[in-house]
């Protein structure tokens, strides 16, 4: 498999076409989802991934991995940050406004080969908690709890404080506990 992807990256390098549409298929499912958890709107988030593996083949001649045996674990990371980085870029356009509408249920479906069904259904569930977070809260819970971003990283990407970025993740963490107890009481009222 580190053949393979070797092969995959140096092809794309390359600007083969054949490489490109591997790379694509093998990690569409895996920056979706990483999409997602800053944009809801189904189409927006598609057009936000297609958007990233764009920037991906332009800049893949700077993707500079030391030891040939991290390869993917270096590849999912800058796949990861390019994602976010193209979805932060949109949330600005926007001005931070709130995603309307739900997540299509056909996301689920998508198979992610990193995922486990335990992890998809956990998955699941916080992804529709961090939804209904502000958009504010929502990006720096997102940066700094799943994509392991520290404060300062985050206060200079979202231009914003250090001290804004650690009150929004407080926040954050506030409402999804509270999110959390209602969802304990409604499961224990239906027992």
């Amino acid at each position: 498999m580190l053949d393979t992807i070797n092969t995959i990256v140096n092809g794309c390098r390359a600007n083969d076409h054949k490489y490109q549409k591997i790379l694509y298929d093998n990690y569409h499912a895996f920056a979706l989802k990483v999409v997602f958890r800053y944009i809801y709107n189904y189409e927006e988030a598609l057009e936000i991934t297609n958007d990233g593996f764009v920037k991906f083949f332009l800049q893949v001649d700077k993707f500079r991995c030391e030891n040939d045996t991290d390869t993917e674990k270096f590849l999912n990371g800058w796949i990861k940050r390019i994602m976010i980085n193209t979805a932060i870029d949109l949330l600005r356009k926007k001005m931070l406004l709130p995603e309307i509408g739900g997540i299509a249920e056909g996301v689920w479906d998508m198979k992610d080969k990193t995922a486990s069904a335990e992890q998809m259904i956990i998955y699941k569930d916080l992804v529709s908690m961090v939804k209904k977070l502000p958009p504010s809260y929502r990006i720096v819970f997102n940066m700094y709890v799943i994509d392991g971003y520290k404060h300062i990283e985050i206060a200079e990407i979202l231009k914003i404080s250090v001290g804004t970025s650690k009150s929004n993740l407080l926040r954050a963490r506030t409402l999804l506990q509270k999110y959390l107890n209602q969802k304990e009481s409604l499961t224990a009222c239906s027992i």
